[in-house]
């Protein structure tokens, strides 16, 4: 029981962090092989209803990614604004595999 709330505490810090660095209370921390400063390329991606395709930078930034990783926070996205199925779908518009584990239910 203990690992579990350990675990609940690690993704809260980092879930903390993240959002500490998107609104420019610090400086850029890595999250799941992401620099926080790099998320905003892939913004237009992953919000709104009908985002357009993501461009070459945003790819680049999820190709660097650790996609397991990332999908842990996945119930986390809607409070940062983004879109999960717009975000989930990012690895198959760059021409990636999107992990099982990954995909909205």
């Amino acid at each position: 029981m203990a690992h579990n709330s350990g675990n609940g505490l690690v993704h809260l810090l980092a879930i903390t962090s993240l959002l500490i660095a998107l609104l420019g209370g610090a400086k850029a921390v890595v999250v799941c092989g992401i620099d926080s400063a790099k998320l905003n390329l892939c913004h237009a991606a992953v919000t709104g209803k009908h985002p357009p395709k993501p461009n070459e930078k945003c790819c680049a930034v999820v190709r660097h990614a650790n996609l397991p990783c990332l999908c842990k926070y996945k119930s986390f996205l809607p409070a940062l604004g983004i879109n999960p199925t717009n975000a989930l779908a990012l690895p198959r518009k760059c021409g990636l595999k999107t992990p099982p584990k990954c995909r909205v239910a």
